[in-house]
């Protein structure tokens, strides 16, 4: 009985982990990496989605505004077995589309532009971060398991 508990609530399942190349960047539109999955009990992976999100901050104390965007998202239909103690990979390549704020539009029209919009986005305290999730569902639990990484835009 408390066996099946822990295995519908994830305890002991499937864990999730993301792998991205030590130069891992936001660059030529797709981010590449690898999914390891690793689990105490045999169990079965019947869904995998892979996102892209920007987090968007501008302004200062109370008038502080934060965003978040999806710039891109795959999602994997293959079904398989994560055996216990035997860790599975699968390659993942997300495609994205990095988004443009009114001040980047501004400041890529020219040289002098590009310093003007530099200002207004130090006056501003704007910032954007940049990260990749993972979900996996796994059939007969009700907690999916998932992971966060941080990337780097260069």
């Amino acid at each position: 009985m408390f066996g099946k508990v822990k295995k519908w609530l994830g305890i002991e399942g499937v864990k999730i982990e993301i792998l991205l190349p030590e130069d891992a960047r936001l660059r030529g539109g797709v981010v590449e990496g690898k999914l390891r999955f690793q689990s105490m009990n045999t169990q079965t992976v019947t869904n995998i989605r892979v996102a892209v999100y920007e987090k968007y901050s501008r302004g200062r104390g109370a008038e502080k505004l934060i965003d978040e965007y999806k710039l891109g998202e795959i999602e994997l239909s293959e079904t398989f077995e994560v055996v216990a103690g035997e860790p599975v990979e699968v390659d993942f390549e997300v495609p994205f589309t990095l988004l443009q704020s009114e001040i980047d539009t501004f400041g890529e029209r020219n040289l002098l532009f590009r310093g003007i919009a530099g200002l207004a986005k130090l006056s501003n305290a704007v910032q954007s971060t940049y990260r990749i999730e993972a979900t996996a569902k796994v059939k007969g639990t009700a907690f999916n398991p998932f992971d966060s990484k941080p990337l780097q835009f260069k």
